[in-house]
């Protein structure tokens, strides 16, 4: 007789654990490890969806009270042993329930519309790009022999010729190859070839009949990713971010599980893509945030990654020209390999030559607009050469908020503790019927609400947007230089499916001369034809109360400069600021990543943050605001109360920055200790309490650890 642990698919903590069922015979060979079943299920037997995470040959308790397994669901997703054991690492790991672990890890359920005949999302990627609209004979075409595969026409892909790598890039794959027992950082500056290493060390995988994973901070890199890699690799290649239907990623998934692919490309839920053979993960500008998950489970793709890499065997490389200090401190302590690209690897391409200017002595010169006098005349000259220019503000929408310049009220949403938006785009006043052309939306909850004709407060008509986002920007753009074709690129203008691809393939061909947008277009991305960058309001990041805001502003400076200049022109740029005094902004403009790393670790270790110590936040909410300060003052009781002889340091509680969003009030506290399992054990502790406390009250906890 054969039995399965099931986890039944419950998200609530008093179920998770494993159930023992018995495996009727007609079942025995198809219950393996990773595949979901249905199970009769309390008193009541009612039948629920379970995952099997374990097999045995013998029975834990009597025979006669263990309850048979009723259905194998059909379509359902097999995977291997290593991914029901990273479930469990990262429930342990990350204080979730072993179903959220098992949720992430195992995200594609069954095919959805099957028959249905759909659009391959990698083959619309290469239709955009004009994959051999004019390749000429700069490319050849090679047979599925060589890894391609064959296209609908059967026809093999036609890929880029193989280049040399340069000596830096062939040092590094050599000394990445030679190590196996740690992962590998890979630090290279902007434009020195990156990609290419990371091609180089796929061909190697591809060689010895394994697999990759590629993963991306975000979904706007997927075009320029696959787009390259596929033009070097050939169609193995499969694309998952969460635009695509249900179907289409089964599909994408299938392939995999199937061995029809060699690589897939994706954010950080790629990371679980159940590939038999997993060969190598690379973990491209490993410094991003979007690594980080914000649910449950609230895991770091970069642990996660390392452990699943260990667990196959496979290589790990983690890329960026701004290293997280986190990973670039195990790097100096031999915790990680180091590789290091200093030159960028197009023959002749220099760093840009980079402007800092003041934007206090620009007003003081009564320049009132968005544009510094530099960055005006340098665009006119691009402009007037034909060249490309990128425009960086990390702010969407037309003004920031929305104020009575009679009485200083701020338009707030009502569910939320934050001001309103402005948006440029049309909408029908219900009163009226008539078009009007603003709107207020909140970037938390969604809440959308027409642009009041007069202050709710004091009824002055003197109510207006201030500020600037990206719609104003572009706005301003096209009024001053009116010929000039632009386009816009954030979370508004790519809302619909396929946007990102259009508008970056519209770019890369030429057929826009300026690209408007938020931090999606500076990531990694490659445009040889530009050569001048424009960051309107570089110290925006630095205004935030994060610990880590002078790291985010350093690498989003760093990270928009690296966009200029990339191919045979030199390129500029234009950092405009009203702290251009600020070690961040100095230091990103030289692209001096180890002197900012220096003096920011100074500073980390004073104040004792990350990566020089371990901070977890605390986070609670609820809709009851009295029940989340009890809460967290409670928390903070508890913490003080059983590990101040451990040297914990409890900070707070207080309000978070936003302190109410969707109508949930939200407290923190913060806690911090050298030591990883004092704080395992800090948030262990905490969660029991919680549980005997409150039980089933509507209050929601949340750690995370740094």
């Amino acid at each position: 007789m054969k039995y399965a642990k099931v986890i039944i698919d419950i998200s609530a903590e008093q179920v998770d654990r494993a159930f023992t069922y018995r495996i009727p015979g007609e079942l025995s060979e198809r219950i393996v490890p990773g595949v979901r079943v249905q199970v009769p299920f309390g008193s009541a037997n009612k039948a629920k969806t379970g995952f099997v995470i374990g097999l045995s040959d013998e029975a834990e308790f009597d025979e006669s009270r263990i309850k048979p397994i009723l259905s194998l669901l059909p379509k359902a997703l097999d995977t291997n042993a290593d991914l029901i054991g990273l479930a469990a690492f990262m429930a342990a790991e990350y204080g979730c329930t072993m179903n959220q672990a098992l949720k992430a890890v195992l995200p594609v359920k069954k095919a959805v519309g099957k028959n249905r005949r759909r659009k391959d999302p990698v083959a619309e990627i290469r239709n955009l790009s004009g994959a051999g609209e004019d390749a000429g004979e700069a490319k050849e075409t090679v047979s599925p022999a060589n890894g391609g595969g064959l296209s609908e026409g059967g026809a093999g892909p036609e890929l880029m010729p193989d280049e040399e790598l340069n000596r830096e890039q062939a040092e590094v794959c050599a000394a990445i190859l030679k190590n196996t027992h740690r992962p590998t950082l890979l630090y290279g500056i902007t434009g020195s070839g990156k990609t290419r290493v990371y091609i180089e060390l796929i061909r190697h995988m591809q060689a010895l009949k394994k697999q990759t994973i590629v993963l991306i901070p975000e979904i706007s890199l997927t075009y320029q990713t696959v787009r390259e890699l596929t033009a070097h690799l050939g169609s193995r290649v499969a694309v998952m971010h969460s635009r695509l239907s249900q179907g289409e990623k089964y599909e994408q998934y299938m392939k995999a599980a199937n061995g029809e692919i060699d690589v897939m490309v994706g954010p950080r839920s790629a990371l679980f893509t159940p590939f038999a053979k997993l060969g190598l993960i690379v973990i491209d500008e490993e410094h991003e945030r979007t690594y980080q998950s914000d649910t449950a489970p609230r895991y770091d793709t970069r642990e996660v990654a390392a452990r699943r890499a260990e667990m196959a065997g496979a290589y790990l490389v983690l890329g960026s020209a701004t290293p997280s200090l986190e990973s670039y401190s195990k790097a100096l302590k031999g915790e990680y390999a180091l590789g290091v690209l200093k030159n960028r690897a197009h023959p002749g391409a220099l760093m840009p030559a980079v402007y800092v200017e003041d934007m206090r002595r620009e007003l003081e010169m009564g320049n009132r607009s968005i544009f510094s006098e530099r960055l005006k005349e340098l665009t006119e000259d691009r402009l007037e050469r034909g060249e490309q220019i990128m425009l960086f503000l990390n702010r969407r929408g037309y003004a920031g908020f929305v104020s009575c310049r009679s009485c200083g009220t701020v338009i707030k949403c009502p569910h939320c503790d934050v001001s309103l938006t402005a948006h440029n785009s049309w909408y029908v006043d219900p009163g009226t019927g008539q078009r009007e052309a603003a709107l207020l939306s909140c970037h938390y909850c969604g809440y959308t609400q027409p642009m009041p004709r007069e202050c709710p407060q004091c009824a002055s008509r003197f109510i207006a947007p201030f500020g600037t986002g990206t719609q104003k920007l572009e706005q301003a753009v096209k009024k001053m230089y009116p010929r000039a074709r632009v386009l816009r690129m954030d979370a508004d203008s790519t809302a619909a499916k396929g946007s990102y691809e259009r508008i970056l393939s519209s770019f890369q061909k030429g057929k826009a001369d300026i690209l408007i947008g938020t931090q999606m277009i500076v990531k990694g991305h490659d445009f040889p034809n530009v050569t001048l960058v424009g960051i309107v309001a570089a110290d925006m990041s630095l205004n935030t109360s994060e610990y880590d805001a002078s790291e985010r502003t350093f690498q989003l400076i760093t990270q928009a400069a690296g966009r200029s200049g990339r191919g045979d022109r030199a390129g500029d740029v234009v950092i405009q600021t009203y702290d251009p005094g600020h070690y961040a902004v100095e230091l990103a403009a030289k692209a001096d990543y180890e002197s900012f790393y220096a003096r920011e670790m100074s500073y980390r270790r004073l104040m004792h943050y990350p990566p020089d110590t371990f901070l977890m936040r605390v986070r609670l909410r609820s809709e009851d605001e009295a029940l989340a300060a009890e809460a967290a003052e409670f928390a903070a009781d508890r913490a003080v109360q059983l590990f101040q002889a451990e040297d914990a340091v409890v900070i707070g509680p207080c309000n978070e920055a936003l302190y109410k969003i969707n109508d949930n009030y939200r407290k923190i506290l913060y806690i911090k200790h050298p030591s990883h399992d004092i704080i395992i054990k800090i948030r262990d502790t905490l969660e029991e309490a919680f549980r005997e406390r409150y039980g089933n009250r509507n209050i929601y906890t949340s750690f995370d650890i740094r």
